[in-house]
Parts: C-alpha cells; structure tokens; sequence
C-alpha cells in the first residue's frame, strides 16, 4: 500500500513540474525574466530579436507570447505542410532558435532542443502555437 501512495506522489510531483511549449520556451530563453537583452539586442522572455519583433512593450509578457506566437505560426505552418504533421517537441525548439536547421541541427542546438524537452510534457491542450 505504502508502494502505491508512493508512487501516486512521484507520478502528481511529475506532472505538477512539466511546462506547457511556451512556459518552457521562456524558461529556456531567458529563465522568464521580461527584462532580458541578448547579446544580438534580443528582446522578452522569448528572447526575440529586433528584426523579427512585430510590436508592443517587450517587458510585457502578453506581447511577448503573442510576438512569439506570430513567428512560430509560420514555421510551424512550413513544417506542417512540408512534413504532413505538427513537430514534436524536439523540432519546435529547433523551429523557434535555428530553423534552417530544423533536418539537421547543430550539436549545440540538438542538446538545447533535449533540453527544452524534458521541460515539456504534451497534452492536446498545449500542442497549439
């Protein structure tokens, strides 16, 4: 019995600890801080660079998500039609920091995408961009 309470808690701490995509992407990006500034002049907690940022206050986390939401749209789109499925994961990750790489990514990005997995536990909920 005691085997049992045991792992229903570890199963409930589990899940309790997994991210939806952009909670993880955040994390990944800059650890959620709304402040950052990457080296390249990256801007919000998604870490998005000037060129790519369509409008609105960095610093606010809902215009950062809805600029993130924006970009991704379209490479997921292009993954989508060009693969016949959503991207796992593993391939979001790589989509969002280095799509010309999303075949063949880098060593670097590879373990970042592994990373940003094992952040994020899928649920039809969450699979939207």
């Amino acid at each position: 019995m005691l085997v049992k309470i045991l792992f229903i808690i570890l199963i409930m701490s589990t899940n309790a600890l997994a991210m939806d995509r952009w909670t993880a992407l955040a994390m990944m990006e800059s650890g959620g801080d709304d402040r950052a500034i990457g080296r390249a002049g990256e801007v919000s907690r998604y870490q998005i660079r000037p060129d790519l940022w369509l409008g609105g206050n960095p610093l606010d986390r809902c215009a950062a998500l809805a600029n993130a939401q924006r970009i991704m749209f379209s490479r997921v789109t292009t993954f989508e039609r060009t693969h016949g499925r959503p991207p796992d994961d593993f391939e979001f990750y790589v989509l969002w920091n280095a799509p010309a790489q999303i075949n063949h990514p880098h060593r670097a990005v590879a373990e970042r995408a592994r990373r940003f997995m094992n952040l994020v536990v899928l649920t039809d909920s969450n699979r939207s961009t």
